[in-house]
């Protein structure tokens, strides 16, 4: 692949050289990982699941980040030598990604990985960079640890709730409308974990999720930022959470309580008016639900709100489209996009400074855009949440609640157990 620089931030070859080809199904693409370090974005089995690394950058704090990465990619992806028999999106060289939620947070990762599985709507694929043999790395074989030890995050649980109260004072005095307060807890295993065990588990359990691993984050997220594929587009806002029942009886009254609650639908509201508003002028046509309905996943249920569009194109044509097309790449519709009132609140400054100051942690790529992204701008990038980031035998979970008026501290901590247990649950088998 070439020389490779010298600043330890970033791993570029000279040039990519790509071949996709045809195969046969898979199958199970995380039982197909030969090794821990693998990056995935799997849903109901189709998707994308990759090992080794033929490029990375590690992108320093800023509110230009995402600028940066696109830049990164472009100047990569605009002098690779791609051969590309399949042509869906997906195929040719492709970057997984996962970007800090606050501007001032260092860690934003961008990879691009050496051997590349895909799967989607009865077709296959292999994608390999440079040297071929990568794609048969031997095997190691995935064992989940004996042992899961369990200790407090940065706060507390009553910490937090205090915290809670503190942000419902601010939002009554009219300070702002909601805040998303999230909170951390640890884990510690006895031996090195294996993501590959967490992403088989996962993909099983939340088949309606997006079960991602990127650079040590990894996860299943039920928040799908934005899908671009030419020039349509699609975004799943959730935001209003209830559990599941135990009876199908139950489920439906909890499920017509939560669309009846004033609390979760004006919570709701808020984070589709941000879509909305970040969309709206990059594209020529965006439909928007009517009504918020309901998602349910396999412990919680959640309002949702789907959006379509179509990207505008140039006002003149482009003389040169360049490596992405056209249009916007889906990694700078997720750049767009970030943050809604689903993960920070609104307005978005007011609650970015209220989270700095009450968290008392820095959430790292937590709640941030995690996806990939390919050589045409095709993409997918979810909202890192029901995620932990991975190191050796540690683990640190994540969970968040949005915060409004009305907010009850203890149902906001209740809640953010409930979706602790998506992890935990990974963890401890």
């Amino acid at each position: 692949m070439g020389a490779q620089r010298d600043d330890p931030a970033q791993q570029i070859p000279d040039r990519l050289v790509a071949r996709t080809v045809a195969i046969d199904d898979p199958g199970d693409l995380v039982a197909r990982l030969p090794h821990p370090g693998s990056v995935a974005w799997i849903r109901r089995g189709a998707g994308l699941a990759g090992w080794g690394e033929a490029a990375r950058v590690t992108i320093p704090a800023g509110v230009d980040r995402f600028t940066a990465g696109e830049k990164w990619l472009r100047e990569l992806f605009d002098s690779a030598e791609v051969t590309d028999e399949v042509g869906v999106p997906g195929c040719g060289p492709v970057a997984f990604g996962s970007f800090t939620f606050d501007p001032a947070s260092d860690g934003s990762v961008l990879v691009v990985p050496a051997v590349l599985l895909g799967r989607k709507a009865g077709r296959s694929w292999l994608t390999t960079i440079g040297d071929q043999r990568a794609a048969l790395a031997p095997s190691i074989p995935a064992a989940a640890p004996a042992e899961v030890r369990w200790h407090d995050g940065s706060l507390t649980a009553p910490q937090w709730q205090r915290a809670v109260s503190a942000a419902v004072a601010r939002i009554q005095a009219g300070h702002l409308s909601k805040a998303v307060l999230a909170r951390d807890i640890h884990a510690v295993a006895s031996d090195d974990i294996d993501v590959r065990v967490l992403l088989a588990r996962l993909a099983a359990r939340y088949q309606d999720c997006w079960t991602f691993s990127c650079a040590g984050l990894t996860g299943a997220t039920p928040e799908l930022y934005i899908r671009r594929v030419g020039a349509e587009v699609r975004s799943l806002v959730l935001a209003g959470t209830t559990p599941r029942g135990a009876s199908p009886a139950e489920d439906r009254a909890l499920g017509a309580a939560l669309l009846a609650s004033a609390k979760d639908v004006e919570e709701h509201r808020y984070a589709v008016d941000d879509v909305r508003t970040a969309l709206a002028p990059l594209c020529d046509r965006l439909d928007v639900d009517d009504q918020p309905w309901l998602l349910h996943l396999a412990n919680l249920q959640h309002l949702a709100t789907g959006v379509t569009g179509r990207l505008a194109g140039p006002p003149h044509p482009a003389p040169a489209a360049g490596p992405f097309g056209e249009h916007a790449s889906a990694l700078a519709l997720a750049a767009a996009l970030h943050p809604t009132a689903a993960v920070c609140g609104t307005p978005t400054g007011a609650a970015m400074e209220l989270i700095r100051e009450l968290e008392g942690m820095d959430r790292g790529r937590y709640a941030g855009p995690v996806g990939w992204v390919d050589a045409r701008g095709n993409g997918e990038w979810g909202i890192a949440l029901r995620c932990a980031e991975l190191d050796g035998p540690r683990a640190r979970l994540f969970a968040g609640c949005g915060i409004v008026a009305d907010s009850d501290p203890v149902a906001e901590l209740a809640e953010t157990q409930v979706k602790f247990r998506p992890m935990q649950d990974a963890l401890e088998g």
